[in-house]
């Protein structure tokens, strides 16, 4: 187990979600609220030693919620550029860990986090988000893995060391992102699915 006191939380907001269009993907509504937050409310009660958003082009105030905002000046390079941030980040804190959650993931919960953070096993320690078939974050990262980390370039992001890390299963819709208007309209439909039924 790492504690999440010692852990730096890095939170993915730079993408330039071509995918989307000309709107920004993460101030878009969802449940009344922009769809970066929620991830962002689901996780403030967790006691994490420091938060950094690395940001581009979004409206949203980070900081406002309790993140140090670092900008990633060139994000059509890919996610690696984000994750050097946080990386770079998580060693001047001197933090044991780095927690990585994407700001298009808008069903994570504190309680999956905390499962990543029981299922570390030392410096060493890789642990992903799995739905059972696919590794992906949100997703734990040791300081012995670090300069690893910081070494991958274009969007692979550290894919190759969560395939071979430890993984967590939780349900498909934890892990939802969100990469298209399409994927934001059948998560609403999804929502309103589980209202009726309730």
């Amino acid at each position: 187990m790492i504690a999440a006191e010692s852990t730096l939380l890095v939170l993915l907001a730079a993408g330039r979600s071509l995918r989307f269009g000309d709107d920004d993907k993460l101030a878009m509504d969802f449940l009344a609220q922009p769809l970066a937050m929620h991830v962002v409310t689901a996780l403030e009660d967790v006691p994490f030693l420091d938060r950094v958003a690395i940001t581009s082009a979004t409206v949203l105030d980070f900081a406002g919620r309790g993140y140090r905002e670092i900008a990633n000046p060139a994000p059509e390079r890919g996610l690696s550029g984000s994750v050097k941030l946080g990386v770079a980040a998580a060693q001047a804190a001197g933090a044991a860990a780095m927690a990585i959650v994407l700001a298009d993931m808008p069903r994570v919960t504190s309680a999956h986090i905390l499962r990543l953070l029981n299922a570390a096993d030392g410096a060493d320690t890789v642990v992903a988000s799995s739905d059972g078939h696919r590794p992906r974050p949100p997703a734990l990262f040791g300081a012995g893995r670090f300069t690893e980390l910081a070494e991958a370039v274009g969007d692979e992001g550290g894919r190759a060391m969560i395939r071979a890390g430890i993984h967590i299963i939780t349900s498909p819709e934890e892990l939802i992102d969100i990469d298209t208007p399409d994927d934001l309209e059948r998560l609403r439909a999804m929502v309103d699915t589980d209202h009726v039924g309730r």
